[in-house]
């Protein structure tokens, strides 16, 4: 391998200029190759959104000494947000990606509006390894070929960190994990929302007033009922569905309430019983999409015959990875979350929420595919348990592998509370936005831990995730 190619990192967004703040610091050589246009672009459009953790679980270690420290050029007068502070997701952008973007220990070293379609390996000589080649393939550097404004250019690299995230790649509507008859063309009409609108901002002309389908039953679909309540006082006439793919379990759909291990998400989980309760909202159980049809409205057919006019339906129903840019890599994943196998167990959404799954690094992300690395939301596959702080611990094991530090590599930096922080990157169902009306509001500051006395622990709203997360006890009751 061509030490002197670069490290390539795919994504600009918290975790991929993490990737490269940990290997600029290690000295070595990073390409970071972003398909939008600034640091952040997929964050850029959920900016209204309000992150569940504050700004001290959202600071990548590296990245902070890399903006705090003067050096040729820079005078290190980067100053953190308040760290009890609960950002938005526009504040995440402009007041610490893009100043880490800036930095000149990185700015040159990313590459704006080059989207990665394909990763395969190249043998010294320019003839190509695909995925069938064995001989010397370890040593093969990586080919990445990217769309850019002027055309599709290849790069080299000795490895590369895929941050890529799922953002652009959301869950069909439609059942068995498929497209519904008809829903493409109805997303290309603009029927069909991502699970992240602004309804009492930017997108209020379009829901109020509508008959709206909210599909999913995880954080985005909560605190996007939740807002539309909030439209629904000021347009009356504003209907609101709630479609679940399965049976109303209120330990599912609510939490455990008072009973919550966390009061502010169980406070979430009250408002949004309330809705259902007091008939703003209409609960659908059992809904599987079979086809729908865009006329004046929306008709979508469900499995079982029953059939639906909306004006929006807002699919609120996760992500997944695009791994048809790897189809030339030897990846060894989980066969149900598509996760790396190593971890797919540890984030199993059924038994895990974000604080519960353990800190893991180059070990358990590393595949058949040497020096390459799936990091970040991506890295969970369909998982929706990814925490922003738990992509941090990731990308410093893994710089710290391709540095040659195997002793730092297989160290766990990472310690979590119990009740997890939930933060947003890119989007993951577990990523959920703090709702105004349901303790979305920013945490009281920290007390001086002294004595035997815990240090206050981080507050994170939204549903669980995992039935023993949270309120096991009251799971296990039922």
């Amino acid at each position: 391998m061509n030490q002197n190619l670069p490290v390539i990192v795919i994504g600009a967004g918290p975790i991929g200029l993490a990737t490269a703040a940990h290997l600029r610091e290690r000295g070595q050589d990073v390409l970071v190759l972003e398909a939008g246009d600034s640091a952040g672009a997929a964050i850029a459009q959920w900016s209204h959104i309000k992150l569940f953790s504050p700004w001290r679980f959202n600071i990548d270690a590296a990245a902070r000494r890399l903006l705090e420290t003067p050096s040729a050029g820079y005078a290190g007068d980067w100053e953190a947000p308040r760290i009890t502070k609960l950002p938005t997701g526009a504040e995440l952008v402009s007041e610490y990606l893009q100043p880490l973007a800036a930095h000149p220990a990185l700015a040159p070293r990313i590459r704006y509006s080059h989207r990665v379609v394909k990763i395969s390996r190249v043998l010294p000589d320019g003839r190509g390894a695909d995925k069938a080649r064995t001989a010397n393939r370890d040593d093969a550097p990586f080919l990445v070929r990217t769309e850019t404004p002027g055309g599709q250019v290849d790069l080299l690299g000795r490895a590369v960190v895929d941050a890529s995230g799922t953002w652009n790649q959301p869950s069909p509507v439609g059942r068995g994990g498929i497209e519904a008859i008809g829903e493409a063309q109805a997303r290309v009409q603009g029927f069909i929302t991502g699970g992240l609108p602004d309804p009492l901002g930017a997108d209020e002309h379009e829901l109020a007033g509508k008959d709206l389908l909210v599909l999913g039953a995880g954080h985005s679909a909560a605190n996007t009922i939740i807002a539309l309540g909030r439209l629904q006082k000021q347009y009356p006439d504003t209907r609101i569905r709630w479609g679940l793919r399965g049976d109303a379990n209120p330990i599912r759909l609510y939490g455990g309430g008072a009973a919550d291990q966390l009061p502010a998400r169980g406070q979430l989980g009250t408002s949004l019983r309330r809705l259902v309760e007091n008939g703003h909202v209409e609960l659908l159980e059992n809904v599987s999409v079979a086809s729908m049809n865009a006329g004046e409205q929306l008709a979508v057919v469900l499995a079982d015959g029953r059939e639906l006019a909306v004006d929006r339906i807002i699919a609120a129903t996760g992500f997944r990875p695009d791994l048809q840019m790897l189809s030339e890599l030897r990846l060894e994943l989980d066969e149900c979350v598509e996760a790396p196998r190593q971890l797919g167990p540890l984030i199993d959404p059924e038994f895990h929420s974000c604080g519960t799954v353990s800190a893991h690094g180059a070990k358990e992300l590393a595949h058949p595919e040497k020096d390459f690395y799936i990091v970040g939301m991506k890295s969970y596959g369909r998982a929706p348990t990814f925490l922003m702080a738990t992509g941090y611990e990731q990308v410093r094991s893994i710089a710290a592998a391709l540095s040659g530090d195997a002793e730092a590599a297989g160290r766990v930096e990472l310690e979590l509370p119990e009740t997890g922080v939930c933060s947003t990157d890119l989007g993951g169902s577990c990523d959920a936005p703090a709702s105004e009306n349901s303790c979305g509001t920013e945490p009281a500051e920290p007390a001086e831990s002294s004595g035997c006395c815990r240090s206050p622990q981080p507050v994170s709203l939204g549903l669980s995730t995992g039935t023993l997360h949270g309120h096991s006890e009251l799971a296990a009751g039922r």
